[in-house]
């Protein structure tokens, strides 16, 4: 019995003890629990006390966003669009003349329509007139005016999966034309690179493998060929790029 009551005391007392432990832990917890109310009603105070500093200021700004926004928006609308519909009319008519290869007149206009140059000019914001850029660089190229095409063909930008390299390449045929030939070269790489396809990228660099050989460099005029048989071998030059392949590999042995 005297075990009995011995054990039962420690027992007694290793409860009291743990009871101590946990509502010492949960008033800790208690206090971090407080401390961090303190912090959030400080940050919230600081946070008024700003606002009503800089209310004024505060505004303003949003005011300011405000009119930015909503002015974007009235532009848009009832500038730009109106704008860029006008433009296409225009446009229209300068085309047709392009693809009938009236190239003055899909410049300069006929009189009653505008040309491409006129288009940049009166609606230089647009997207016709951003393509109208590329239309009077390839106009420039097949008048044999490389300089300006070139300054038509820099100022123009796109997304576009063909005109994209399509320009670029244009670009590498009026630097040809001007005997920039490795400035053509990279470029013709870059057309190439551009957009991957099977239409622009085996075409320019057939046009890069033309380019290295003229440049006496057949090592390059030969990979590149061996790339258009390698990655385009279902396109027009990849059909036909053995031709190539074989007379430069003949000059190679000489």
């Amino acid at each position: 019995m005297a075990i009995y009551t011995v054990n039962s005391g420690k027992n007694v007392n290793l409860h009291l003890q743990n009871s101590d432990n946990m509502a010492n832990k949960q008033d800790k917890k208690i206090d971090k629990t407080e401390e961090r109310i303190v912090a959030v009603e400080e940050a919230f105070g600081k946070t008024e006390q700003f606002i009503e500093k800089y209310q004024n200021v505060i505004l303003i700004v949003v005011a300011a966003i405000i009119v930015i926004v909503l002015g974007y928006f009235g532009f848009k609308r009832f500038y730009l669009a109106p704008k860029e519909k006008d433009a296409q009319s225009q446009m229209f008519m300068a085309e047709k003349y392009f693809e009938q290869d009236s190239l003055k007149k899909a410049l300069n206009g006929d009189g009653q329509y505008l040309g491409f140059l006129s288009i940049i000019d009166e609606y230089g914001i647009t997207k016709s007139a951003n393509l109208a850029h590329y239309y009077s660089g390839v106009c420039y190229l097949k008048l044999g005016q490389f300089d300006l095409a070139l300054e038509q063909l820099k100022k123009f930008s796109t997304k576009d999966q063909l005109l994209g390299p399509m320009a670029k390449g244009a670009m590498g045929d009026a630097n040809m034309e001007l005997k920039q030939v490795q400035k053509a070269v990279d470029l013709y790489l870059e057309a190439a690179d551009m957009k991957k396809n099977d239409f622009t990228s085996p075409l320019f660099l057939m046009k890069a493998g033309m380019a290295y050989e003229e440049l006496g460099n057949l090592d390059k005029a030969l990979t590149t060929y061996k790339r258009i048989r390698e990655e385009y071998p279902r396109s027009y030059e990849g059909r036909e790029i053995e031709k190539n392949i074989s007379y430069v590999e003949g000059l190679m042995k000489k």
